[in-house]
This record gives structure tokens, sequence and C-alpha cells, in this order.
């Protein structure tokens, strides 16, 4: 089957789920008539044969009190529509769990095969169906011709099996009116029977064959080209220059964030080259040091310069600068191996900011301080 949209591919790959979502939101599911006929008419026959008895009460009183009636009654128009009415309340009251029933296998009839299914924006008047060329054509495509096909088909087979079934039971039929009202009842209700379970293995049959046959077709109709599903997992995974532009704006986002807390941090521990680290410690709200910036060659440079910008002290220690760019990620406090480490720094800095207020003196800055073993990447 060539590709419809003139590719030249062949429809080869079953389809995806998203095409068959999409198709049955169009309300293009698979849909058999036979199908639905098997389900309506052995819905029936069975409610009838399990409510035999009482439709049969109920149709011997309807025939009985229809029959009966008063010569004043008959020339009073008021009085025969109450009588007519109330017949018909009473025959709709008798057969409304049959009906009720019925309603049930019209609405599962299709929902065995394609599913429940409701859509409201297929409510409408479509204008193109009016189209006498577009009719023209739908019926002599290929599926118009199927169709017809099926629908002669099945009228020749459902023809042969009533003329036999009729043939069969003419004689009994005959024969009914002679018989008191239950028992002619009970017969025709036999002859029904009997005659509806031939009918109905006819129609079973016509469905067992068309019902896998409209869903492969369907599914078959459905299929996809290598070209479409390649375009269908780009439409899902979104275009990869797209994604990578909206990836590299959310980064410098990230970053621009990042270094507006640079001024605020308390210290910028640094490698003293490659990777830069600033730490903020608010003792009411964190049980930890946060690292609130961190980076490294080109953003570790910036991130210096901003903290010699804004006064921001700065303290060289390349291990714990290594540690705290490898295991701690941004607005994260730093684990607990780290707690002395970065506590030295933390009360250089008090020192250092006393010295500036004049209420201490110069501290001396911290070298060589140990973290624990595993915590350095280089070491």
């Amino acid at each position: 089957m060539a590709d419809e949209g003139g590719s030249g591919q062949e429809k080869t790959l079953e389809p995806s789920a998203k095409r068959l979502a999409d198709a049955r939101a169009q309300g293009n599911v698979p849909r058999s008539r036979f199908l639905a006929h098997a389900l309506m008419l052995g819905t029936g026959t069975a409610s009838l044969y399990l409510l035999g008895g009482e439709l049969r009460d109920a149709g011997q009183l309807l025939i009985t009190h229809g029959l009966s009636f008063s010569a004043a009654a008959a020339r009073a128009p008021a009085a025969m529509t109450e009588h007519v009415g109330a017949l018909v309340y009473a025959a709709l009251r008798a057969f409304a769990p049959v009906f009720g029933l019925l309603c049930l296998a019209a609405i599962g009839a299709p929902t065995i095969l394609g599913g429940l299914m409701f859509n409201p924006g297929l409510i409408g008047v479509r204008l193109d169906r009016l189209d006498p060329m577009a009719g023209m054509a739908r019926m002599f495509s290929t599926n118009g011709l199927i169709e017809f096909g099926k629908a002669a088909l099945a009228v020749a087979l459902f023809g042969a099996v009533a003329y036999l079934l009729i043939k069969a039971r003419v004689e009994r039929l005959a024969n009914l009116v002679v018989l008191p009202l239950p028992a002619a009842l009970d017969a025709a209700g036999a002859i029904m029977y009997s005659a509806a379970g031939g009918l109905i293995l006819a129609v079973v049959a016509a469905a067992a064959i068309d019902a896998p046959l409209q869903w492969f077709r369907h599914r078959r109709q459905l299929r996809m080209t290598p070209e479409e599903a390649k375009r269908e997992g780009k439409d899902l995974e979104g275009d990869p220059q797209i994604k990578a532009r909206v990836r590299g704006a959310m980064r410098q986002m990230a970053r621009k964030r990042m270094m507006a807390a640079v001024p605020k941090a308390d210290v910028v521990v640094t490698n003293p080259d490659h990777y830069a680290v600033a730490l903020k410690y608010l003792e009411q709200r964190h049980a930890a040091p946060i690292v609130v910036a961190k980076g490294a060659d080109d953003v570790a440079g910036k991130i210096k310069e901003i903290a010699r910008a804004n006064g921001v002290p700065r303290l060289e220690a390349p291990p714990l600068a290594r540690a705290l760019y490898r295991h701690v990620e941004i607005n994260d406090p730093i684990p607990a191996p780290l707690y002395q480490a970065v506590a030295q720094v933390l009360a250089y800095v008090h020192q250092l900011r006393r010295y500036a207020s004049g209420t201490g003196p110069r501290p001396i800055e911290p070298r060589d301080i140990p973290i624990p073993d595993g915590m350095d990447p280089w070491a």
C-alpha cells in the first residue's frame, strides 16, 4: 500500500498509540454492523425468553381489555381516548424491561470492538457530506464497493435463512388461528424462539467474520510509513534544536540568579584559578552553610570578579573548593564531613569582619585546611 502523502514509502509499521488516539478523537474506530445486529437480536430474544411469562400475561390482558369496552364508551370520544391511553401505558410498562435491555445492547455493541466513545465535536452538520460528487466517489470507492458486497451477501444469506425458517413453520403458523388465545400465544412464542435462534446463528456467523475483518482493516488503514513514525517521534520529543535553545536559556537564567546571590555571600572559597564556591550561613534559618554559587574556569572567574567588586571575602583553599564544587549543589547545605573545614573558614571571616570594624586584630589567613579522605576529587 503506497503512502497517500506521495512519499513513495510503504506503510509497513503498525499504528502508534498516538495515531490510534488521534483517530479515535476524530471518531475513526472499528465498527461491525453484524456484531451490533447479533447482539441486538440475541438480547431481544433472550429478554423475551426470560420475561416470556410476564409478557404473555400482559399481552393477553391487553388484548382482552382492548376488545372489551361498552357501547357508551364507543360513542364517547373522550372515553375511548382514555381507554386507548390506558392500554398504551400498560403496554409500555410491560415491555419497558425489554426496551431497556435493547438500549443497553445498542450502546454495548459498538463498545465491544471500538470502545465507548462520546465526542461532542463530531455532532453537527457537515456540508461536505451533501456534495453529490463526493458521495458518488465514496460509493464507488474500494471501501464503498466492499461495503456494498457485504450488504448484498448479507441480504442473500439472511433472506435464504428467513425463507427456510418460514417455510418450515408455515403450517404451524396457520394452525394458530384455531387454538385458544393462551395456547396460541404459547405456540407463537415457541415458533418465534426457534426461528429467532436460527436467524441469530446466521447473524453471529456473519459477525464472527466481519468483526475481525473490520478490526484488521482499521489497523491497516492507520499503518504508518517510517517517515511518519520518525516525524511523530520528533513531535513527541520536541525539536532537538528548540530543546537545546530552551536548555540554554534556562542555564542562563539559573546563572543570572546564581550570580545575583554572590554579593550576599559570606565568603568565596577558591582553588584559586579553576574553582570558586560562594557560601552563605544564616544561623537562624540554616542548619549548615549553604552553597549559593559555584563554577569552574570562566564561571569561577566571574564569581571572583563579582565578589571582589562587592567586598565579599575570598579564601584560597584548593582541596576544600574542589570538594565543595564536587559534592554540593547550588542552594544545598554542605555535607557533615565538611563541617569542620567550613567552620575554620567562617571563623576566619568573622575575625576579618572584626578587624575591618576596628574591634579585633588582623587575622591570620588559614592555610592547608584539612578535609576528610575521599572528599577531594583530585586526591
